[in-house]
């Protein structure tokens, strides 16, 4: 039987060229990885690498806390802001409720003028003796001067009325005062009438 030297020879050359294989791969994974480690060296060490990250981490941090900041002075703009303008709608509430009281009291003082310039004429016009209503004329003028003071005592309680209905408007949430009190025509004409009465009684009291 003859020996198979050509297989011989074939695989020898076939394991000498897978150990030769293997020898060579595994040399090369310590090189590559060298090669990688070599790399990321390198990268760290280039400008604008390591410094560029860092620059940019630092550079977002501060922009988180500039608009951190800004928020929150924001917010703490608009709390001053509203804080003021419920200060202000105070102060101006206050002045309008002040008026509102001087307004309410002159127009008591012409109730209560009109009311003792009635009842002093009705008691005079009735004392025993008493001679304001002894002629037509007399009578007509005191009617008429009664007539002038009741309208002004009527115009005075209707100015009131203005005055209390333009102060609980004012009170409710959301209104804007404006500081100013008017009671309207029927708190001008209230003077006005009491003196027109007055006089109407005075010309009573001559012709009398």
């Amino acid at each position: 039987m003859a020996v198979p030297w050509l297989q011989i020879v074939d695989a020898v050359v076939g394991v000498a060229n897978f150990a030769r294989s293997r020898r060579a791969a595994a040399t090369a994974a310590p090189t590559e990885e060298l090669h990688q480690q070599q790399q990321m060296e390198n990268a760290a060490r280039a400008p604008g690498g390591l410094e560029a990250r860092m620059a940019g981490v630092v550079v977002a941090a501060l922009k988180e806390a500039f608009d951190r900041d800004t928020r929150r002075l924001e917010l703490e703009r608009e709390q001053l802001a509203a804080e003021r303008e419920r200060a202000e709608r105070a102060l101006r509430l206050e002045l309008q409720r002040q008026a509102a009281d001087r307004e309410i009291g002159r127009l008591r003082l012409l109730a209560i003028v009109a009311v003792a310039g009635w009842l002093v004429t009705l008691l005079l016009a009735v004392w025993p003796g008493s001679r304001m209503v002894s002629t037509m004329g007399a009578r007509v003028a005191l009617g008429l001067g009664w007539l002038m003071l009741s309208a002004a005592l009527a115009a005075s309680f209707s100015a009131q009325g203005q005055v209390a209905n333009a102060m609980s408007g004012a009170a409710l949430p959301g209104s804007a005062p404006n500081g100013a009190v008017s009671s309207g025509a029927a708190g001008a004409a209230a003077p006005w009438l009491i003196m027109v009465g007055l006089a109407m009684i005075g010309v009573a009291a001559l012709i009398a």
